[in-house]
């Protein structure tokens, strides 16, 4: 099964697109990372594949076949933008609330566990929270829907290595223990190293190179993902004349 696929997809704002022609296929049951630098329309891709924002060329589906955006497919999501959205005036436990209210499936005494074993006070305002905390807010409530596919986007920009470190690993924890596939982009290459098995690297709006990390690194004889990523990266880049 795959978690995503698209097919000639493209997505224009105004006269510029974002997205062009990207034609890929993303399995399930990994942690697939996706890479790229600014600009190169990794967000805009997530965006179109949680149905936040309409293609403006080809299709996409998630899940095996369900159409973005679709009741059936937004059931089985969960998604954490970038900067993890929360309420900041709101205490932890009044978002476990909300989150539960506006979801179908919510597991609130997983929510409430996990955040006592990471010792985030319920009574505390989001906004007072760490920027660890606040993502570890972010996903543990994401993961409370028990979703089958987890999209996060740039979860660790913004963190210091000890919390990209702890947040990395509770991904990997819920891909283990239940099955969650997992499709994440981010600047931190040294980070993806460790956790990511499926790689896709975007430049210019263009699926550049997708497929198993090792078999790509086996084949492009590279030592590292960073290295491979930015061989491929250096092929994209125009050629300055004097």
């Amino acid at each position: 099964m795959n978690v995503v696929e698209a097919s000639g997809l493209g997505k224009r704002y105004g006269g510029t697109w974002a997205l062009r022609e990207c034609t890929l296929e993303i399995p399930a049951g990994r942690v697939a990372a996706l890479v790229g630098p600014n600009g190169a329309g990794k967000t805009t891709l997530l965006n179109v594949s949680v149905g936040l924002s309409m293609p403006s060329a080809g299709a996409v589906t998630v899940l095996d076949g369900r159409r973005a955006g679709s009741p059936a497919a937004l059931d089985q999501i969960a998604f954490v933008a970038q900067d993890t959205p929360l309420y900041k005036n709101l205490s932890v436990a009044d978002m476990i609330y909300v989150t539960r209210s506006l979801n179908r499936r919510f597991d609130q005494p997983y929510a409430k566990a996990r955040l006592a074993e990471l010792a985030i006070p319920l009574r505390r305002k989001a906004g007072k929270l760490s920027g660890g905390q606040q993502a570890q807010l972010a996903l543990t409530l994401a993961l409370a829907r028990r979703p089958r596919l987890l999209i996060l986007d740039e979860p660790v920009a913004m963190l210091d290595p000890v919390a990209r470190h702890d947040f990395m690993a509770t991904v990997l924890a819920a891909v283990s223990a239940d099955g969650v596939s997992v499709l994440l982009s981010s600047h931190v290459l040294t980070e993806l190293e460790r956790v990511a098995g499926y790689l896709v690297l975007l430049s210019r709006g263009r699926v550049r190179l997708a497929g198993e990390v090792d078999d790509l690194l086996a084949t492009h004889g590279q030592a590292s993902l960073e290295e491979l990523a930015m061989a491929h990266l250096r092929e994209t880049l125009p050629t300055v004349t004097r």
